[in-house]
Order: structure tokens, then C-alpha cells, then sequence
């Protein structure tokens, strides 16, 4: 895209199932390009060089019958083992980042903004790249219901993936813009309008 730089940027955090994915569809409704880094994970874990090495790593063991990545099973060594989550992170985030970056440049004319969906987006530093970061806050309560409904994980589970990020205060405290997300779909929708709105007036008012 010859005009992506002149697009604001934006980052997306909260925790795990606060509705950031929801968040970035909304986004894309009124004319951004939105990357998932979940969804591009999950294109590096299919990648032949990818699957090579992690056999090499971690053995057949991590693959499913017909020869796929067993996520589950990957999840287990990394979110165990902090120092294996950062050898998985070393291969997957430079696969991730070359992929959102050729999405950026591919951006139409006419995109309003380009979004970032990355659950570490504070921890790998991806907020330097932003004009502006969104924090979507939801309770504990419903962000259990969510990933019990969505991923089939417990609240140890959830507590688990979240203990490997910022704490939540943090990342509240380094965003910019503020969306709670009650599961109310109108609610949300008027918010996400309005923080919008207030990131383009503010990329343009400073040229």
C-alpha cells in the first residue's frame, strides 16, 4: 500500500478473552486492515521449516497422526518451561512479523488505519510501531465464560496463558484509548466507533 505510512496504526491488548478479536472485527467494518497474530501463529505452526524444527526440538511427539503441529501439545512444553516459550518465540515472531508486514503493504487504497490483534503486543514490543494502543477490558468472570465457550480451557488454564504476560494494570496503564467490553454488542459497537474516531482526529491533527 504507496499510503500505508500516512494510515494511523493501531494496537489492540486486554487479557486473554476480553474481546480484542471482536474488537478488531468491528475496526475492520469501518475500513481498517486487521492482522491476527493468533491466526498467523497458527499459518507459522503449518510451515514445512517450522514443523522441521520443531521436531528436531521437541521430537514426533508434538505432531498429530497425520504429521500436523499438535498446538496442544506445544502449549504444554512452552507454557511450562519459560525458556522453550522463548525458543518457539525466536522462530515464530520473525515468521509473523514478515507476514504482517507483506498484509500492511498489500493494504488497499482507500484503508482508514491498519490494526494489530497480538496478545504480546506489549511483551515483544510491537507497541512502538502504533500511533495509538487500545485497551479492551472485560471482568474475570466474563473472559472465563468466553475461553470456556470458545477454547474449552478452566480458570487454571486461562490464568496460566495470562501469567505469561504483562499484568493487566500495566497494560491498562500503556494504552492509550480504553474499550470495556460488558458483552454488550451495541455497547461495544458505539465505543469502538467513537475511540476510532478520536485516533483519526488525533493522527491528522498531527499531519
Amino acid at each position: 500500500m504507496s499510503e500505508a505510512h500516512r494510515v494511523p496504526v493501531i494496537g489492540l491488548c486486554g487479557g486473554v478473552g476480553a474481546g480484542k478479536t471482536e474488537v478488531a472485527r468491528l475496526l475492520a467494518e469501518l475500513g481498517c486492515v486487521v492482522v491476527n497474530s493468533d491466526e498467523l501463529a497458527r499459518e507459522a505452526l503449518r510451515d514445512p521449516a517450522v514443523i522441521a524444527t520443531l521436531r528436531r526440538w521437541w521430537g514426533d511427539g508434538v505432531l498429530d497422526p497425520a504429521g500436523a503441529v499438535d498446538r496442544s501439545k506445544v502449549a504444554a512444553i512452552v507454557f511450562n518451561d519459560p525458556a522453550e516459550r522463548r525458543r518457539l518465540e525466536g522462530l515464530t515472531h520473525p515468521w509473523i512479523e514478515r507476514r504482517r508486514r507483506a498484509i500492511f503493504d498489500a493494504a488497499p487504497r482507500g484503508t482508514k488505519a491498519l490494526v494489530i490483534d497480538a496478545p504480546l503486543l506489549l511483551e515483544v514490543g510491537l507497541d512502538r510501531e502504533c500511533d495509538a494502543v487500545i485497551f479492551v477490558e472485560a471482568d474475570q468472570a466474563a473472559r472465563l465464560a468466553r475461553v470456556r465457550q470458545s477454547r474449552g480451557w478452566d480458570e487454571r488454564e486461562l490464568n496460566r496463558r495470562e501469567a505469561a504476560q504483562l499484568p493487566l494494570d500495566e497494560k491498562r496503564r500503556r494504552a492509550d484509548d480504553i474499550i470495556v467490553n460488558t458483552g454488550d454488542l451495541n455497547s461495544l459497537c458505539e465505543q469502538v466507533r467513537r475511540v476510532f474516531e478520536q485516533i483519526l482526529l488525533r493522527h491528522h491533527s498531527r499531519g
